[in-house]
């Protein structure tokens, strides 16, 4: 038998199992490699583009490095040119500058193009639905102030609807992530982030703090359920007729270090978010304050020298500032 013969089914199983090496990171169990909403594919376009570009690098400089050791290598008889006093070459300063610097700037393009982009609300005629977001010693506590319920360790969206997250911490700074979905955001005492995410698929995606909190961060993982607009509208008359409030004292206990399963309510504090956002500071990102009466993106301490005599007493989004504020 010729030894080329012997050679071919050789090639076939090194070739097979290359691509199996290479086509292993495209699994459903890559959950940032299967968005299942807008901002997520926006995000994996991103991913896409940034490969390509790198491996127009990776790809000829690997080439040459083989060709280059085997050109090259010390052997009797190599007829490969010899010349120790070559000093420089203008082609190859541009090339190696020029390529990066091109690459680099489309780049760059298009991630600030694309973060922009996803900062701003997505345009759809569906209503946005707002949840508020807050990390816990190490649990998380999502607000609906629209459908006043809240709930602990697990979400419940409509397909197609825009969410707003809004997002801030009782807590160590965490990071609220649905790789699925969208990107990850920090949660930041005295602060309130914004996040807006989508998903066009029903189904339960994974998510989970993206930033070490201490021993119990391994459990500060949660679920984000997308149904219809009709089972949301079901689900949120469900837990209003079944589930016990969440009242202030309970509130107290909750934000105590500890690991908790998850839970529903019919009702929260009124403000409670924003009572937590100002509790340590009162920022908020621009724009989260707009028709909120007296809210016009100060800082805790402005607001206290600007306006601490009219705070008492103020409603803001239906809430009663409180004197524990201090404002």
């Amino acid at each position: 038998m010729k030894r080329t013969q012997l050679r071919k089914p050789n090639r076939v199983l090194a070739l097979a199992a290359l691509t199996a090496l290479l086509v292993s990171g495209c699994g459903p169990e890559y959950l940032v490699l299967n968005p299942v909403g807008p901002v997520g594919r926006e995000e994996l376009h991103l991913i896409v583009l940034s490969t390509v570009l790198v491996l127009i690098v990776v790809i000829p400089v690997l080439a040459l490095l083989v060709y280059i050791v085997w050109r090259y290598r010390d052997k009797p008889g190599n007829t490969a040119p010899y010349t120790p006093k070559w000093s420089e070459s203008k082609v190859l300063e541009v090339v190696w500058w020029g390529i990066p610097i091109v690459i680099v700037a489309i780049l760059g393009f298009y991630t600030g193009k694309s973060t922009f982009k996803l900062v701003e609300p997505p345009p759809t005629d569906a209503k946005p639905l707002t949840i508020q977001v807050t990390s816990l010693d190490w649990k998380w506590l999502f607000q609906y102030p629209g459908q006043n319920v809240a709930t602990v360790n697990y979400v419940e969206i409509p397909v197609g609807v825009p969410v707003q997250f809004e997002l801030t911490s009782d807590a160590p700074m965490n990071s609220f992530w649905v790789p699925q979905l969208g990107g990850q955001e920090y949660t930041m005492p005295g602060m309130a982030m914004r996040l807006w995410l989508e998903a066009d698929q029903p189904g339960t995606y994974y998510g989970h703090g993206a930033n070490f909190t201490g021993k119990g961060f391994a459990h500060m993982d949660f679920k984000v359920k997308a149904v219809s607009q009709q089972e949301f509208d079901q689900w949120v008359q469900q837990v209003k007729a079944n589930s016990p409030a969440l009242t202030l004292a309970g509130y107290q206990q909750l934000k105590q270090p500890s690991v908790v399963g998850t839970a529903s309510y019919s009702s929260f504090p009124q403000g409670l978010f924003n009572d937590t956002v100002w509790a340590d500071g009162g920022r908020y990102m621009p724009g989260m304050t707009d028709g909120m009466e007296g809210m016009n993106g100060q800082t805790a301490d402005a607001r206290k020298q600007t306006s601490s005599s009219d705070m008492h007493g103020m409603q803001m989004d239906g809430m009663q500032m409180s004197g524990k504020q201090g404002h």
